[in-house]
């Protein structure tokens, strides 16, 4: 799998314009990619910080020199709070948030709270969805609670509408987290969401809340020729993301007539979110094995080379420890290292 220069730079910078003319700040899921040389470029770009899923991606991304970082996720992992509660002390400036969306979780970061409180969002979810507080009552019952409770801090509210189907669905919920902001009686709020699927409704919709906006999409970074290509705001707006990831395989066998056995597995690309589209015309994917992909074409010999874009970036990366970065015409020009 290589990593396009061009789209790279390109989508970092994209995304980083969007968020500034929109009045919000970006903090990129570094789990999608958990590349030091990625975040590099999109801190370098003016995000905000770094958006993590566990603390042990937090300890990683921590060692790429970032100095804010936000887990997207209740801790409760006792190691992992308290590799936090030790930072927190060791680093003034270093800036740590988490969600919380029970008061069960709340005693636990309280337990292990350090010098430094534990600085949390309080998490408003949706029916059906990941986590968070069902409703708005229930998340200002959990706000006062962390209120009271010694060792944490209340900076704001989350949610995350990346599940959702509907661009009225996504109003709707936004509508409810920007509630949620006002019922919080906290100074200078944080508000933060979302997904690489509707962050421009929540560019319309949040405009005028009075909290600041943490923005925490991920995916839009290599973005993708599949899953986020069909789905991208920038099929509603003007702009564009390019996809940055491309496979490259050879063929290992033509065992029979218009058929293909080519040296690329689910080991080697994703296959969760749609299966990877052949760069090459005429050629189908039939299934993929896990070091094999059985594909459809006419004219393939033992050693062809083919190129395949990827559906979902999220599932590439941690696939490979080493990605060359390459220019327009595949010279290799860096390298890009993963942390999974």
């Amino acid at each position: 799998m290589v990593v396009r220069r061009e789209a790279l730079e390109h989508n970092v910078a994209t995304m980083a314009a969007f968020a500034r003319d929109h009045g919000m700040e970006l903090a990129p899921h570094a789990k999608t990619h958990m590349s030091a040389e990625i975040a590099a470029r999109q801190l370098d770009a003016g995000a905000w910080g770094l958006t993590v899923a566990t603390p042990r991606q937090a300890e990683v991304v921590r060692g790429f020199g970032a100095g804010r970082i936000m887990v997207a996720n209740q801790v409760v992992d006792p190691a992992g709070l308290a590799w936090a509660a030790a930072e927190l002390a060791r680093d003034p400036a270093f800036e740590l948030l988490s969600f919380a969306d029970s008061e069960a979780g709340v005693d636990i970061l309280a337990g292990h709270a350090g010098a430094r409180p534990f600085r949390v969002l309080a998490e408003l979810g949706h029916a059906g969805g990941r986590a968070g507080c069902r409703t708005v009552d229930e998340l200002v019952k959990l706000a006062s609670y962390v209120q009271e409770s010694p060792g944490v801090e209340l900076a704001g509210v989350a949610g995350y509408e990346g599940g959702l189907k509907t661009a009225g669905e996504v109003r709707s919920y936004l509508a409810r987290l920007q509630e949620a902001v006002e019922h919080v009686r906290v100074r200078s709020p944080i508000l933060s969401v979302g997904g690489s699927q509707w962050f421009d409704v929540i560019g319309r919709e949040l405009v005028a809340t009075q909290a600041r906006i943490l923005l925490r999409s991920g995916a839009y970074v290599t973005h993708d020729d599949g899953y986020y290509r069909e789905r991208t705001p920038f099929n509603r707006i003007e702009g564009e993301l390019r996809p940055a990831l491309e496979v490259w395989a050879h063929v290992l066998s033509t065992p029979e007539p218009g058929l293909a056995i080519v040296g690329m597995g689910k080991r080697d690309a994703p296959y969760d979110e749609g299966l990877p589209i052949p760069r090459r015309d005429g050629v189908t994917i039939v299934k993929m094995q896990d070091q094999h992909t059985v594909v459809r074409a006419d004219g393939l010999r033992p050693g062809d080379l083919l190129a395949f874009g990827i559906s979902h970036p999220c599932t590439a990366f941690d696939k490979w420890r080493v990605l060359p970065l390459v220019d327009g015409d595949y010279r290799v020009v860096g390298t890009i290292n993963t942390n999974f």
